[in-house]
């Protein structure tokens, strides 16, 4: 049996700010905010150390965990971010890749045919470094039955 996934955790420079923006992005809803002064912690070395630790969940799924910056720890920002993207079922694809721009989510790359774009899909990058996913409600069926499902 293969463990059942409940969250995607997200490293935020500020988690006041990264639950505001996210609330705003995708309407999540927050649970307390957990702060401890001192965490023991073992590193991949066997260091010990005592690091801050402050996060939060989003109360209903699929949970996403907030955690805030902790410089010189496993919890840091990078260029990158260690969260690809967060999909979400689009009925209006245009309309949300334009509200999503008009958010300060510049969009990055969308499905294209011929000269029409978005179609299929848009990825939509916030400057929190993470990366949204508008998905065509009009594909779930096809992804359901071909990639929802164990072979």
């Amino acid at each position: 049996m293969e463990p059942e996934h409940y969250h995607v955790g997200i490293v935020v420079p500020d988690l006041a700010s990264a639950q505001i923006r996210m609330t705003e992005l995708l309407g999540v809803r927050w649970g307390p905010v957990m702060h401890l002064d001192g965490y023991d912690v073992r590193d991949g070395d066997g260091n010990d150390l005592v690091l801050p630790n402050t996060l939060c969940y989003s109360t209903s799924a699929p949970y996403l965990e907030l955690i805030e910056e902790v410089p010189g720890s496993v919890w840091v920002c990078n260029e990158h971010s260690n969260l690809h993207h967060i999909g979400f079922w689009s009925t209006a694809m245009a309309g949300d890749s334009e509200r999503l721009t008009a958010m300060g989510c510049p969009l990055q790359i969308c499905g294209r045919a011929g000269d029409r774009a978005p179609v299929s899909f848009a990825y939509h990058r916030d400057p929190l470094g993470v990366r949204l996913e508008v998905v065509d409600v009009g594909l779930r069926s096809t992804m359901q039955q071909l990639l929802f499902t164990e072979p």
